[in-house]
């Protein structure tokens, strides 16, 4: 029998993405509501209580709020907000790294955030195996499609009116997204988040550079062979082999639909640095592809079932 999911906040970019998405796949069935009851608390909280699944893809005080109308102890959620994704009782919603088994048997599931998608694909593993400092003082600098920014920075970018090139945030810390970082790589501090909006739709590079001195005694090929490892059974994290006539990594301005991430390391030729970067799709792994690979997972799936995982390389 297929298993019920909610989408609350379906009419936004993520939800839209998952709604179409789930449309194609017999496993679940989509519980809607009309329009002119979709903002209705009254037929949210019968829809949340109804549901084997909600997923949540609201702001997020709506977010918490929409947890406190599930008054059974049966529906699961998966939460696409900030709200949760260092809260006592989630479970942070990255099977790779918090294991497959966890979110299976979750009750409750926060989908992290695009760029800590990234920045934690790279660094948590290397914390963990000991090969880089726990309280070192990383620097992350990214850039995202504008699609990240909601319906308001989407209007401004495909209005026809100029757009920005280049779009730098963040710029005076304390982004929504540094918590997750910081706790979920097991961090001392959390990182410098240099943030960008460049204009293509969707699509994501997120770099992580360091010194020798951050290797501790080690080189960059024994931090790739360690994320090579860690990642070794993984179906949707790549960890992309060195090629030395690999001069650039390119974010076209048009990006298919992706729920992979790959992920490469590379070094100075005389191992004096390491630029560690990921390669993902904010609406992907950063986002609906995230979240589908959750529902996946807790409803006793293979968690790339439905995934798009095929994509050509540009470089």
């Amino acid at each position: 029998m297929a298993k019920s999911v909610f989408i609350d906040g379906a009419a936004g970019t993520t939800g839209i993405e998952i709604a179409e998405r789930l449309a194609a796949r017999s496993e679940f069935s989509i519980i809607t509501l009309p329009d002119d009851r979709r903002k209705d608390d009254e037929a949210r909280a019968e829809a949340l209580n109804d549901a084997d699944f909600a997923v949540l893809c609201l702001p997020d005080d709506a977010a918490i709020a929409a947890v406190g109308m599930i008054r059974n102890d049966r529906t699961r959620v998966v939460d696409a907000s900030t709200a949760h994704r260092v809260a006592d009782g989630w479970t942070y919603g990255f099977p790779e790294l918090v294991g497959v088994g966890a979110v299976r048997d979750a009750r409750f599931v926060s989908n992290p955030g695009c760029y800590p998608t990234g920045f934690l694909a790279l660094i948590a593993p290397l914390v963990r195996a000991g090969l880089i400092a726990a309280d070192w003082p990383y620097g992350c600098h990214a850039v995202s499609g504008y699609s990240g920014g909601g319906k308001a920075m989407i209007a401004t970018y495909e209005s026809g009116a100029p757009a920005p090139a280049f779009r730098a945030y963040g710029l005076h810390g304390g982004h929504k997204h540094l918590p997750e970082m910081q706790v979920h790589a097991g961090l001392v501090r959390p990182p410098l988040f240099s943030p960008a909006v460049v204009p293509t739709f969707r699509g994501m590079i997120v770099e992580v550079a360091l010194p020798a001195s951050a290797f501790i005694g080690h080189d960059p090929d024994t931090l790739r062979n360690a994320l090579s490892a860690f990642y070794a059974r993984s179906p949707i994290v790549n960890v992309r082999a060195p090629d030395p006539a690999m001069g650039e990594l390119l974010l076209p301005a048009t990006v298919e639909p992706w729920d992979g991430i790959d992920l490469y390391v590379f070094g100075g030729k005389r191992a004096e640095q390491a630029r560690l970067i990921a390669v993902l799709d904010n609406l992907g792994k950063g986002a609906s592809g995230a979240a589908l690979q959750n529902l996946n997972v807790m409803a006793g799936l293979p968690g790339e079932t439905g995934l798009r995982l095929d994509r050509e390389i540009t470089a």
